[in-house]
């Protein structure tokens, strides 16, 4: 038990902003996305405020509520469905229980009291607090709790429940009414301050209710099922040692696990007490249900001291809430002195990372150098940080007659590469990364550059209306003859507007050696540059969003060529996953970093398959110019493997990157299990110097008939800019014979930093569903050598219903 219990990485939130709430007991909490939503519960007087914790930010705060206001409750009934949020019953003063419901939207922080219909066979469930109130599709389940059979509250007389009743939702507010079911097999003894949850295997089976624990004039470890489907109630048989008899603990429900954690239980471990004056204590006990097969495994016994502070004190009537694979524990009373008549709360709140986390998306290019890459990836909920290898085949020979800008582009990141990771000394085994601490995975700053942000913006009439030439309705076809080269991408020499670098999570990306129409040379190494969308937050919703992408292939489209070039098919790659243990980071510029750029040694073959770490970021995000250079001991991956030592970042040199270079790239995410899988591989080039810049800062700000379209000139141009070109991803004939090949045409060619998008146009435009629907533009720039790197935006839509004709 205490190695399980060694392998635990409980943390301890010891940093967060905010009015933190008064601590509690019987109070109730849910999550929506990353905010942990608390409410009621008691300590000196019943708490009637509305406590929002947000994980990311570390922050606590006031919700200004309005509406219905309920009054403070204890032990009430709390479920969360989507935004809104419903509340039943409690306790509302001492003896003076309540059967109100009231519902929250969070969206707008608007309460309402709701009136649902009485069942048709029965009277409607009566006053009660310590019941269970679960949700599952649009009903909720109530069962149980405690009612007072006095009709005077100070002379209170317990009655335990163990009626059921069905709470029938309506869509997005409001509910219909309560119902009765009719349920076969015998029903759960009566019982307050027990758990329910609601869990439905993916594969197989019902969706099944259960049960546990609980008090009637005594605690109680009975496990009940209920099959919602066909309501039947019964004893699953289970396997392992089962927790003690308790009550007022947790449940909460993790992959196909129920967490249960502590409660109050016997004071001696033998046998279930039935004596209602027995004596009891406060656990700190943690303990599983595997639900698909029903066994028990603990991980912190009952009995199990924790003198350290690496584990949650023993505590009752506290609230756990599961965000993602993570659980939350907050607040709880730590126990009840009979010779004191007093008892304590604990203010603490804490986080258990239950298995490693998932994969990231694939790694997404922002902006590509000389020398340097922006890059990008989706977040991953609930991680502490992020590894970031890249594996570099040989460099391309400089090209003749371009020279060097000797200046590498930087952004304000170049001194921010590696972000450094925080951890409590108490976590998991150190590794030999650099030391670092954690106070909260949260405390994350945006690496993005205010220069490649997109502003969202609406407005009733766009400014600055341009005339715009319309497409020719002849489009010729231009063949093309792909060929891999000795790096193995490959490359295109079909004409083309714009030069780009794609990548998917499908493919890993090619690199189109392009040339424009009037055959003046281009940067045959531009890669796409997308630009990054502000966070969507929960009460937010805007009519305009972009987000950043990258595109598996593309056709580029305008009125007198039409070229392709495509995407080849990447080899799964054997993934290097580090030891299981919490990591520390290293800077990505420090002063054993290698300023010049210098050959690789020739040891390293074209297209091998080291990797080599990059660093790890606090964000999701980086800006790469140089990597760490392992010892040529640990340079085969295949040493490589879990439990293998980790290599001090102080102490390795690193290597900047090169112009004109293929870099392929892989992230993993860390949370308190350890580094996750990798994501599938990327692949982009840096550029060669001599051609401009992608243009930045692209805002797209929506009118009434058409929307106004505005760039940035490139931070690095290079010479003089001679025009802009803005592209359109269009439905095509080409699009339905191979989806992962975009088709672009060219709305604007000009000097101008801006232009009109009219509805007609619009009307045309292909609609991506590769991750969230959007509208793809790209926007390049040309100067004397030709064009560079495009930006790609992605224009975020709402429902779009697609006709197929």
């Amino acid at each position: 038990m205490a190695a399980a219990a060694a392998g635990l990485s409980w943390r301890r939130v010891s940093s967060f902003t905010g009015p933190v709430p008064r601590s509690r007991h019987g109070h109730r909490a849910v999550a929506i996305r990353e905010l942990l939503i608390i409410f009621g519960g008691g300590n000196e007087g019943i708490a009637d405020e509305l406590h929002v914790y947000n994980t990311v930010t570390n922050q606590w705060f006031l919700p200004a509520v309005r509406g219905d206001i309920p009054p403070g409750c204890a032990a009430h009934g709390f479920v969360c469905d989507g935004t809104r949020i419903l509340v039943f019953g409690g306790m509302v003063e001492y003896g003076r229980y309540s059967n109100d419901l009231y519902e929250l939207q969070a969206s707008r922080w608007l309460w309402k009291k709701v009136k649902p219909q009485a069942p048709s066979n029965g009277s409607p469930p009566c006053p009660r607090l310590g019941h269970s109130f679960s949700l599952y599709g649009n009903k909720c389940y109530l069962f149980g709790g405690l009612a007072n059979e006095s009709e005077d509250s100070n002379n209170n007389i317990p009655r335990y429940l163990n009626d059921f009743y069905e709470l029938e939702l309506q869509h997005g507010s409001g509910v219909v009414g309560w119902s009765i079911p009719v349920t076969k097999g015998i029903l759960p003894s009566p019982r307050e301050s027990h758990t329910a949850i609601v869990y439905c295997r993916k594969d197989v089976g019902n969706p099944k209710m259960y049960i546990f624990g609980g008090m009637c004039g005594c605690r109680l470890n009975d496990l009940w099922e209920l099959d919602i489907e066909t309501m039947t109630w019964s004893r699953p048989e289970t396997k392992g040692t089962v927790p003690l008899p308790r009550s007022l603990h947790t449940a909460n429900v993790i992959g196909n696990k129920m967490y249960v954690f502590g409660g109050w239980v016997p004071q001696s471990t033998g046998g279930e007490i039935s004596a209602p004056d027995g004596e009891w204590k406060c656990t700190g006990s943690f303990s599983y249900l595997n639900l698909d097969t029903t066994e028990w495994i603990g991980l912190i016994s009952d009995c199990q001291e924790d003198k350290s502070n690496l584990l949650p004190g023993p505590r009752a009537g506290h609230c756990a809430v599961a965000v993602g694979t993570r659980l939350y524990i907050w607040s709880g009373r730590d126990g009840y002195r009979k010779a004191w008549n007093n008892q304590v709360c604990c203010k603490d709140l804490w986080y258990l990372d239950t298995e490693r986390p998932q994969a990231p998306s694939q790694v997404q290019l922002i902006r590509a150098t000389t020398n340097s890459f922006q890059l990008k990836w989706d977040e991953v909920p609930t991680v502490e940080g992020y590894l970031l290898q890249l594996h570099a085949d040989s460099p391309v020979p400089p090209v003749a007659g371009i020279p060097g800008t000797g200046i590498p582009e930087t952004s304000v990141l170049s001194s921010q590469g590696g972000c450094s990771l925080h951890q409590s000394p108490q976590s998991l085994p150190s590794v030999p990364y650099p030391e670092m601490k954690v106070d909260h995975p949260s405390q994350t700053n945006n690496l993005i550059p205010n220069n490649v942000q997109v502003a969202l913006s609406s407005s009733s009439k766009v400014e600055g209306k341009e005339k715009i030439a319309a497409p020719e309705n002849k489009v010729t076809q231009e063949t093309m003859k792909n060929h891999a080269d000795a790096t193995g991408f490959r490359e295109s020499n079909a004409p083309s507007h714009l030069p780009v670098c794609t990548s998917s999570a499908q493919t890993s990306a090619n690199v189109g050696e392009l040339h424009d129409l009037d055959k003046q040379s281009v940067n045959p190494d531009a890669s796409v540059s997308s630009t990054v969308s502000s966070t969507q937050t929960m009460v937010t919703q805007q009519a305009v969003k972009t987000e950043s992408s990258s595109t598996n292939g593309a056709v580029v489209k305008d009125e007198t060529s039409l070229t392709t070039f495509n995407s080849k098919s990447e080899a799964a790659e054997t993934a290097y996953v580090m030891p299981s243990t919490r990591v520390s980071t290293g800077q990505t510029n420090d002063s054993q970093s290698s300023r010049a750029p210098q050959r690789p040694p020739a040891s390293v073959k074209t297209r091998d398959r080291r990797w080599y770490d990059v660093g790890i970021f606090k964000n999701n995000s980086a800006v790469v110019s140089q990597f760490y250079l392992l010892p040529e001991e640990t340079m085969n991956i295949k040493s490589k493997t879990e439990g293998a030592d980790v290599p001090d970042y102080r102490l390795l040199k690193k290597q900047d990157l090169f112009p004109g270079t293929v870099y392929r790239f892989r992230v993993a995410a860390i949370n308190g299990c350890g580094i996750g899988p990798f994501s599938k591989i990327s692949e982009f080039k840096t550029c060669i110097p001599g051609f401009p810049g992608a243009p930045s800062t692209v805002k797209i700000t929506k009118s009434v008939d058409c929307i106004h379209l505005s760039w940035e000139p490139p931070a690095s141009p290079s010479g003089n800019i001679l025009e802009y070109s803005a592209y359109l991803a269009i439905r095509s004939t080409q699009l339905q014979e191979n989806p992962s090949q975009l088709v672009f045409m060219r709305i604007y060619c000009g000097l101008k930093t801006s232009c009109i998008v009219t509805a007609a146009q619009l009307s045309n435009a292909h609609v991506d569903y590769s991750s969230r629907p959007a509208i793809v533009f790209r926007i390049s720039a040309k100067n004397e050598r030709g064009y560079g790197p495009a930006t790609q935006v992605r224009w975020l839509q709402g429902k779009v219903t697609v006709t197929h004709s």
